[in-house]
């Protein structure tokens, strides 16, 4: 019979493996368009044509696919409220069939996630405040 230490042991293992892998290839995609980006930018002064501010911002804009950073950072936010909601129910399934302590460890790690998240929410949130203020104080010239 296989000791539960190794089958757990290997489980850990497989487990970081995975985080790992996530983690390089997104490393490695933002690589990937950031070298994008710079042979587009290459091209065109090898081309010969003029660079503007507006076109090299229109290139860079159109690799990142126009992404919302605070659609981003609020959409995290929400996905790990939810995983931080499961993780408190898997304990306390966990606790009434495997052991006790199951219930305080999960609860743990979900109060974590809690934070995270909220710290997400509230970025998103400071994110948009300072887009307005800034757009607020660009909006008023000052008279000569």
């Amino acid at each position: 019979m296989t000791d539960i230490g190794t089958v757990a042991g290997l489980g850990a293992l497989g487990f970081w493996l995975f985080i790992t892998t996530i983690i390089a290839a997104g490393v490695w995609d933002n690589i990937r368009k950031r070298e994008a980006k710079h042979e587009t930018l290459r091209r065109i002064v090898e081309s010969g044509q003029p660079l503007d501010d507006s076109l090299v911002d229109k290139l860079l804009s159109l690799t990142d696919g126009g992404k919302n950073q605070r659609q981003e950072l609020k959409t995290a936010g929400v996905i790990l409220l939810f995983v931080a909601l499961g993780l408190t129910l898997m304990g306390w399934i966990m606790s009434i069939t495997l052991s006790e302590e199951m219930f305080g460890i999960l609860a743990g790690v979900s109060a974590l996630l809690i934070c995270i998240s909220v710290g997400l929410l509230l970025t998103a949130y400071l994110i948009g405040r300072w887009k307005r203020e800034d757009n607020a104080e660009n909006d008023h010239w000052p008279e000569a």
